[in-house]
């Protein structure tokens, strides 16, 4: 048993999907998170800026004493993991990895589309773990460039005629090659589900790259023997690095639940 923490962070408030299931898998874990929600979205920015700003946020987080941390961030996982795991002592789990092969186990035909940031469809990583899994598979890759500053600020549900019509454009193609599976390749994009379902159709089986990375720890931490103890109450903190003012409403949000916990803002550029 280990009763520290564990640290999440994000480009923005996306990351808060992954902290959503991380809660209903590891109820009794102490999470710290932190939304980068002054640089965001980090999937329009260069390579060399992805891994200075991701460095700062895991810096930031390891004045911690924590147990892991998770990048719940499609962005940095796929362009900075290896980076940021290389000189750490403490395990870093990205969103690429366990999503992807979760994806090449999904497909009933083989079909499976892959929506991310700009940054994420450029690197190929979600592409390359699938067929390192299953060669077979025919891939279909788009960015949605537009959908997480929409999410940002509450664009999200059914009905609304901006993120109905962004995302009509940017899943037309996919749609038209038959995908049966698809990968929500950000953490923002979760908070789209009805939207992009009702778009894809019942039949295309979406997959939560937030929820499968928070299922991947959860396994790792029962295995190694490191799951907070069952009587501990799992509590969060919340830190943000611009205006903390809209976080409580936009966190309630994605977090399905009303956040009442304070939130601090800090000046992640000092790390």
């Amino acid at each position: 048993m280990d009763h520290r923490p564990i640290g999440v962070f994000d480009s923005g408030l996306g990351g808060l999907t992954a902290v959503r299931r991380l809660a209903c898998v590891l109820p009794n874990e102490n999470i710290i998170y932190f939304g980068d929600t002054g640089r965001v979205p980090y999937g329009t920015r260069s390579r060399d800026t992805i891994i200075q700003y991701s460095t700062q946020d895991v810096n930031f987080l390891r004045t911690f004493d924590l147990k892991a941390i998770v990048i719940a961030c499609g962005t940095v996982s796929a362009i900075a993991l290896d980076t940021l795991t290389h000189p750490q002592s403490l395990p870093i789990f990205g969103v690429v990895e366990p999503t992807a092969r979760r994806a090449a186990q999904t497909p009933r035909n083989g079909r499976i589309g892959i929506i991310a940031t700009q940054a994420t469809i450029r690197t190929g990583a979600y592409e390359q773990v699938i067929r390192r899994c299953r060669p077979e598979a025919k891939l279909f890759a788009k960015p949605c460039p537009l959908f997480v500053p929409l999410v940002e600020n509450g664009r999200t549900q059914p009905g609304d005629i901006v993120i109905e019509t962004v995302a009509a454009e940017y899943l037309e193609e996919l749609k038209a090659q038959g995908v049966d599976t698809l990968i929500l390749g950000c953490t923002h994009y979760p908070l789209l589900t009805d939207v992009i379902r009702n778009y894809m159709g019942p039949e295309v089986t979406l997959l939560d790259s937030g929820a499968e990375v928070a299922d991947h720890l959860a396994d790792y931490l029962r295995h190694h023997d490191l799951a907070a103890p069952a009587d501990q109450t799992g509590c969060y903190r919340w830190y943000v690095s611009d205006s903390t003012e809209s976080f409580h409403d936009l966190a309630s949000i994605f977090l399905g639940r009303e956040v009442t916990e304070p939130v601090e803002q800090i000046a992640i550029q000092n790390y």
